[in-house]
């Protein structure tokens, strides 16, 4: 089989990632800047100060969305337009690392999210150096929000992939427990994700005499049962499911039999037709156990994000660009995970490819997964994950000028 070949092949070879590699100084002293100040949610307002103020020093033209703490800065100019997005919010984790520079203020980039910031500031800089090569435009959006899914939706809302228009997108994530460096990427890398929280009422009474109440506890657990029946004998075995409750809560005393009990959970998968049933069948069951333990219910709708769908010639090209930049580095098409991303959304708007890097720390003993509080990341993926974003950028908008 023959390998595609794309306009402007070996040209500036290795020469970003050279440039890149001389950065690792500054990459590691922003990335513990802003391992130091993790914020959650849509409000960023330290992380969105700190990416700033590096933009302006690179002379870089920028916008602030207020409301949901999203910075789109713009290199080059043309008629094509690239993206490159990384989110840069953190998680509510208390930071067990050991790290020199850990975060104190309760939170926590867990989840290496600090790293991405990191990682796009890095291609900043890079493309300014060579915005004079680009044959279009590179849009950079530095996106709040992720972990709460919300935050690449309210980007979409205030009009990120318009003016100028985005034709496709690029993004990627690092990985704690992965060897360093290694890359894998798939047309389907990961699942939609559906959470919801369900709510049931009895009715409240003292423990010893529940035949006077309807105690929501039982009810609830019988729901929790029967959810999880769903997977194991509904739900083929050569489908891809995962339905989790994660979180059950009610009552406050010993001796009381409460008034309500909360259960949220999620649900993933990567065909529509699955999740389809699967979300209908929460809310029979929901209904029918509810009624059967005479308790009310109400369902409740936390979000409801889309599997991330890569374009598969976009991954071509930019594993092309990958291997070009450095031909030791190693790329598997592997990538297909039940976790979720919001970057899905772009994907519905704009061909869109969704990578993974390996960040693993030379100590394999200390690998854990995201969001776990001892998580450490390797930091000498930086250069590499910043030449790529800029070379996967350049390479794009001149094989597509």
């Amino acid at each position: 089989m023959k390998r595609k070949k794309w306009k402007g092949e070996c040209v500036m070879e290795n020469q970003l990632l050279k440039e890149a590699n001389a950065l690792q100084q500054e990459l590691s002293k922003w990335r513990r800047a802003l391992h130091q100040m993790p914020e959650i949610g849509l409000h960023l307002p330290k992380t969105v100060e700190f990416v700033a103020k590096e933009l302006e020093k690179m002379g870089i033209n920028y916008t602030v969305y207020e409301d949901c703490s999203c910075i789109v800065a713009l290199i080059g100019n043309g008629e094509k337009c690239f993206m490159l997005r990384s989110d840069m919010d953190g998680l509510p984790v208390t930071e067990e690392s050991g790290e020199p520079f850990a975060s104190e203020n309760g939170c926590m980039h867990a989840c290496g999210h600090d790293m991405h910031a990191t990682t796009l500031l890095g291609a900043a800089k890079l493309l300014k150096e060579h915005e004079g090569e680009l044959k279009g435009t590179v849009k950079l959006l530095f996106q709040s929000a992720e972990e709460t899914f919300k935050g690449a939706k309210a980007a979409l809302d205030a009009g990120v992939l318009e003016n100028p228009k985005v034709d496709a997108a690029f993004a990627m994530h690092v990985a704690p427990n992965s060897e360093n460096k290694k890359i894998i990427y798939g047309e389907y890398p990961m699942t939609s994700v559906y959470g919801f929280r369900i709510v049931l009422t009895g009715k409240g009474t003292h423990g010893s005499t529940p035949e006077l109440g309807i105690d929501p506890i039982n009810t609830g657990v019988h729901v929790y049962l029967a959810l999880q029946e769903l997977i194991a004998r509904e739900i083929s075995a050569m489908e891809e499911a995962v339905l989790t409750i994660g979180h059950f809560e009610s009552g406050s005393a010993f001796n009381v039999i409460p008034q309500r009990a909360v259960l949220e959970g999620s649900l993933r998968t990567f065909k529509a037709e699955v999740r389809e049933y699967i979300i209908r069948r929460i809310h029979e069951v929901t209904k029918s156990v509810a009624e059967t333990y005479r308790s009310e219910f109400e369902i409740e709708v936390l979000n409801d994000v889309p599997a991330v769908k890569c374009d598969v010639e976009l991954n071509e090209e930019i594993i092309h660009s990958v291997k070009e930049l450095d031909p030791e580095l190693k790329a598997y098409p592997t990538f297909h995970v039940m976790g979720s991303e919001d970057f899905s959304y772009f994907g519905e708007r704009v061909p869109a490819s969704y990578f993974f890097i390996g960040a693993g720390v030379e100590d394999e003993k200390e690998w854990v997964g995201h969001h776990n509080p001892h998580a450490k990341f390797n930091e000498t993926c930086l250069p590499t994950a910043a030449a790529i974003y800029a070379k996967a950028a350049m390479d794009w908008l001149k094989n597509h000028a």
